[in-house]
């Protein structure tokens, strides 16, 4: 009879561990799912899935065309960007004036990146959450959407050949 007892308390506490550690694990997912809306804009401003992130370690770019800082970190940062598309992707967040000027600065410097409808509330949620307070501004996140660091800017200037690897020790 205690062996039996045994046997339904120990199967009872594997039950529940697993339920929890089931609820965890969706907790983390929907988390990590909604960093990014479902659909964000690829250069040309077409929709594309957020799954063209998965895996990717991904610098989160807030950056306008007005910003004279900025125009003189964007083209260190398409350049880095180029060198190291298969592990790393950006999505541009803009305080351009509007989108028209959103997608021009885009083009005019290369940015083959994926971006987020100007003004969108994600837009506004991800500033929010890295609690940017001036521009230009580079949040590195793992593919799990962790943040790996608020500094990437300094990172890609001081270092452009070492950051990414420094990024994926860290993720």
């Amino acid at each position: 009879m205690n062996r039996r007892i045994t046997v339904l308390i120990a199967l009872s506490l594997s039950l529940c561990f697993s339920s929890f550690v089931s609820l965890v694990a969706n907790e983390k997912s929907s988390a990590d799912s909604s960093l990014f809306p479902s659909k964000i804009l690829d250069n040309k401003g077409k929709s594309v899935s957020s799954d063209v992130l998965d895996g990717k370690i991904v610098g989160i770019y807030f950056s306008a065309q007005w910003c004279p800082p900025c125009r003189h970190f964007t083209p260190s940062l398409v350049e880095f960007r180029n060198k190291n598309s298969k592990d790393f992707e950006v999505v541009f967040v803009s305080s351009d004036r509007s989108s028209e000027d959103q997608l021009k600065y885009m083009e005019k410097y290369g940015m083959k990146w994926y971006t987020l409808p100007h003004g969108s509330d994600a837009a506004k949620q991800l500033s929010k959450k890295y609690e940017v307070r001036g521009i230009p501004a580079l949040v590195i996140v793992d593919a799990d959407g962790n943040t790996i660091t608020k500094n990437g800017r300094g990172d890609v200037s001081k270092d452009p050949s070492g950051a990414l690897a420094s990024w994926q020790k860290k993720s």
